[in-house]
């Protein structure tokens, strides 16, 4: 079988962050049983040539034009992809779309509708009902038509499927299932021997919505007993926060106390979980962070709030302690002390065991891969039922 992801956009720091890492996630488990995956991208923040597999899955990736700036990401497309679009179309047994309303996904979605391509959409939460203009115009002239075209959508949560099905109403959706984000299994990290100091990380997009303010008014209620203890803020600086979030620091006198390593790739990014003794997403919404998921699969625990869709399988699994989410208010104290009760020896070694083994017992991805090669055969096969009908008519 040859599966075609597309995904619009991948940089060496995984600036998208979860629907590109889910995209590579999902083909290299592909591959491992003999799938024909490969992902179509733009790319972008590449020194040199832009490359022809990442992480030994082949990509057809272009170089990112950014068409309409003030739309970021949703704005980018490349006139050569697009020109290409059919004809990769054409060459897979199935087309997986990871669906934003932007100018790559949605053409080659339109392209596999047109094709008659079996389409499944991924939308990871960024498909839901809007009053903005531009998205309405969007919809119209496209969004809906994949949306209730597509021979399977997959969804993460049931807010989310009825978000999708709410911007098709009155249509229906022919197929949905839920599919949730895997991640490979690591070995788990060390225990910190008292080597280093204990370090609190947060690593994800550096954005509102993820509330790193709260990382870092957390800082002071975690100094007061560990004096010695590091914070480290990673990741792509997508909101322009990085530089306030330091100056939040220095103003509540814990400068020295916080560093900013920036956007990491995904190498780093796992060096940095082993190194670390808790890991924070204070965010105030998020669907089914992959961030949370590679932290605990070294058996890192987390510390997550209660809007996070991870946050009930962190609770009843024991893998990190589930924080109330006020978006209006300061939660850094209460996200200080469920990292000071993580700090604990006893409690951080039980987290970290808990963490470990909800990933290999739910989230590996061997057990999404699985899920999604049925769901890939089932609509395969269902394509081709009304194709022989239709050559046996007379």
């Amino acid at each position: 079988m040859k599966v075609l992801h597309v995904v619009t956009l991948h940089t060496p720091t995984n600036d998208f962050g979860g629907p590109t890492r889910v995209a590579l996630n999902l083909s290299k488990g592909l591959r491992a049983r003999g799938v024909d995956a490969r992902i179509a991208t733009l790319g972008d923040g590449f020194d040199g040539p832009l490359p022809d597999s990442v992480e030994n899955v082949p990509v057809f990736m272009f170089q990112a034009r950014h068409v309409l700036p003030q739309f970021e990401v949703s704005g980018i497309a490349s006139p050569a992809l697009l020109a290409r679009a059919r004809r990769l179309v054409k060459a897979a047994d199935v087309v997986h779309v990871h669906l934003m309303r932007d100018l790559i996904t949605l053409p080659f979605a339109l392209a596999a509708l047109q094709c008659g391509r079996p389409l499944v959409l991924q939308t990871h939460g960024m498909i839901d009902p809007t009053e903005k203009r531009v998205a309405k115009v969007v919809d119209a002239l496209g969004l809906r038509r994949v949306l209730r075209g597509a021979d399977a959508i997959l969804h993460l949560t049931e807010m989310e499927r009825e978000g999708v099905e709410a911007v098709v109403t009155p249509a229906r959706l022919r197929r949905t299932d839920r599919l949730v984000n895997g991640v490979q299994l690591q070995d788990r990290r060390p225990a910190n021997d008292g080597s280093r100091p204990p370090t609190v990380l947060y690593c994800a997009r550096v954005q509102a919505r993820k509330r790193p303010e709260d990382f870092i008014s957390a800082i002071p209620t975690v100094l007061a007993k560990y004096p010695e203890v590091r914070f480290v803020l990673a990741g792509p600086d997508t909101g322009a926060l990085a530089g306030p979030m330091l100056d939040l620091a220095r103003g509540l006198g814990v400068g020295h106390a916080v560093e900013y390593v920036g956007a990491l790739d995904h190498a780093a990014v796992l060096e940095q979980l082993r190194r670390s003794d808790v890991y924070v997403l204070p965010s105030v919404v998020e669907p089914f962070a992959v961030s949370v998921l590679e932290a605990m699969s070294v058996g890192l625990p987390v510390v997550v709030t209660k809007t996070g869709g991870l946050s009930p399988d962190v609770e009843a699994a024991g893998a990190g302690r589930v924080v109330d989410s006020r978006p209006d208010r300061d939660n850094g104290p209460l996200v200080g002390q469920a990292i000071l009760e993580l700090l604990d020896p006893a409690a951080n070694e039980e987290a970290s065991e808990a963490a470990w083994r909800l990933i290999r017992d739910q989230f590996s991805i061997e057990r999404v891969v699985d899920n999604l090669q049925g769901i890939y055969e089932e609509i395969a096969q269902s394509v081709k039922e009304p194709a022989k009908k239709q050559k046996k008519r007379p």
